[in-house]
């Protein structure tokens, strides 16, 4: 190729370095990034706010396992897009925010878009924010990016290109790596010294997050050879089979699970950070010694003396494991018990069904008719809320929910990100009567692309969450009910077809029918659907 400029070149780049879709929206600043777009092969999904850009390109990554990358223009372009990328850094998502920036800010002033520090506002919610002052620095910065993506935990990164720069002659872009730096491997010692731990103990618990799905296959065998007793955290549901007969499900923030983790002799935590969103207390609440097996050193911050810590790659350690661990034979019988853990799991169900009333029926009747291929996005819901501890996922990595940062309206613009990386697979979002209208208008994007994509919107009329929470804080609730819009009348205006059922049998056909519809399909319920 020849000099091109050099907006035009970071789309080549992108695309020879396996980049397909990029999000975004076009401005007087970013115009340069749009030169080589379609030049590239590359399609480009116009969102109708950067922060649905965000969220699309966050939910494209969790769906495909590639970086997701979005183009933005300088200053309310990116600070739009500073809430998916933090729930981007929070969930451990590769999003690329690409954006431009103004050439000079020190001596001028009151310019177009104009910021005092864009490339710090950024670095608040990334891993880093950098800026590419000539064509060699972006490649390098896009090159790092990819390879850090590639062989580290996985979080949201900023560059930032001045306009000038963009739209200056460059040399294409080096050729990629043939290949990427991966992630560390478990070191032979630390493999068979946690064999010996596991065959050591009688009641050793294993700890799933979603950094152990490299070994989804393998953990039901894993659990088998061990006798352990497991736990998933919200990310990891789908590790282990809903009726693994000693398997307690992701109810970690049940309070009396910490009663469950105590009688354990060895905990394994795996992929997994054990943040305060997982717990909702300060530690698991174990007395054994414990190995974290996790790529991230942070996690290791707050062990024991006597904790073993192993940076590796959960999946391959997991790997390893089931390769290297005889069977545990009858003279040494793990001694959880089934029938226990199948009367806490029933007892954590009744505690959620008392807490949120309504919904478990619901839950149960979406999950009955769903493709064991679903995948689900969604919101800060009360929906959710509940789903999350009961809801034992057919296979890992089918639901995404924005945890940690817990932003609201991620599941709409999210799951148009999940559809367009899984064409012609079921792709659904569930969303709360409020989330949805944060990104109400990213609709627009999913008629545009065709999407066959059902939006259950859990429509109580309220912040109910929050009118709970002020009611156990013995406050009048107060600023907890809004006016909803007729959802119907503007998915209609949209050109989404629109249904509102009135028993759970009507929703389930209603879902159903939308994954083949050629549009998306807003589905309305209300708490009386249960009667």
């Amino acid at each position: 190729m020849t000099k091109q400029p050099l907006g035009a070149q970071i789309s080549h780049m992108l695309k020879d370095r396996g980049v397909d879709t990029i999000f975004g929206i076009p401005g007087v600043h970013n115009v340069e990034l749009y030169r080589g777009i379609e030049q590239a092969g590359i399609t480009h999904v116009l969102a109708r706010h950067e922060q649905g850009a965000g969220f699309m390109a966050d939910g494209y990554a969790r769906a495909s396992g590639k970086p997701g990358v979005a183009y933005v223009i300088s200053g309310p372009g990116l600070t739009n897009i500073l809430t998916p990328l933090g729930q981007a850094y929070s969930d451990s998502v590769p999003v690329l925010a690409i954006s431009s920036c103004l050439d000079e800010t020190s001596a001028l002033r009151g310019q177009l878009h104009q910021m005092r520090d864009q490339r710090a506002a950024a670095d608040a919610v990334c891993a880093w924010s950098e800026e590419a002052r000539d064509a060699a620095s972006a490649y390098a910065l896009i090159d790092r990016a990819l390879n850090e993506f590639a062989s580290t935990r996985a979080r949201p990164v900023h560059m930032q290109v001045p306009i000038q720069t963009l739209g200056a002659l460059a040399d294409p872009a080096p050729q990629p790596l043939k290949r990427r730096p991966t992630y560390p491997a478990a070191r032979h010692d630390d493999v068979y010294a946690a064999v010996a731990a596991v065959l050591a103990a009688r009641k050793p618990l294993i700890v799933f997050g979603g950094g152990a799905r490299g070994a989804a296959d393998v953990i039901p065998d894993l659990l088998r050879q061990t006798g352990a007793a497991s736990m998933v955290t919200y990310a990891g549901r789908g590790l282990v089979p809903g009726d693994a007969p000693l398997y307690f499900g992701s109810a970690l923030a049940r309070p009396d699970c910490a009663k469950i983790a105590a009688e354990a002799d060895l905990v394994i935590v795996v992929g997994s950070a054990l943040s305060d969103v997982d717990l909702w207390r300060p530690t698991l609440g174990h007395t054994a010694p414990m190995i974290r097996v996790d790529i991230d050193p942070a996690c290791f911050d707050r062990l024991s003396p006597q904790d073993t810590a192993i940076l590796a790659d959960a999946g391959e350690f997991l790997r390893a494991m089931t390769i290297a661990i005889p069977a545990r034979t009858e003279d040494q019988p793990a001694k959880w018990d089934a029938a226990q853990v199948a009367r806490q799991r029933a007892a954590w169900r009744a505690e959620i069904d008392a807490e949120r009333p309504g919904l478990l029926p619901v839950c149960d009747a979406l999950k009955a008719v769903l493709p064991d291929d679903t995948m689900i996005y969604s919101d800060m819901t009360q929906f959710a809320y509940a789903a999350k501890e009961v809801w034992d996922m057919p296979r890992p990595g089918h639901w995404h929910h924005p945890f940690g940062f817990g932003t609201l309206g991620y599941a709409m613009p999210a799951a148009i990100g999940g559809a367009v990386a899984r064409p012609g697979l079921p792709t659904l979002a569930i969303a709360g009567d409020y989330g949805l209208q944060y990104t109400l208008q990213e609709l627009g994007t999913a008629v545009e692309l065709g999407l066959s994509l059902p939006i259950l919107v859990w429509d109580n009329g309220k912040l109910g969450e929050i009118e709970d929470s002020m009611v156990r804080s013995q406050i009048a609730p107060n600023a907890v009910v809004a006016r909803n819009p007729d959802f119907l009348a503007l998915a209609n205006a949209y050109g989404a077809l629109a249904v509102q059922p009135d028993t759970l049998e009507a929703m389930q056909d209603a879902v159903l029918q939308a994954f083949d519809a050629p549009v998306p399909t807003v589905i309305r319920v209300t708490p009386d659907i249960t009667g």
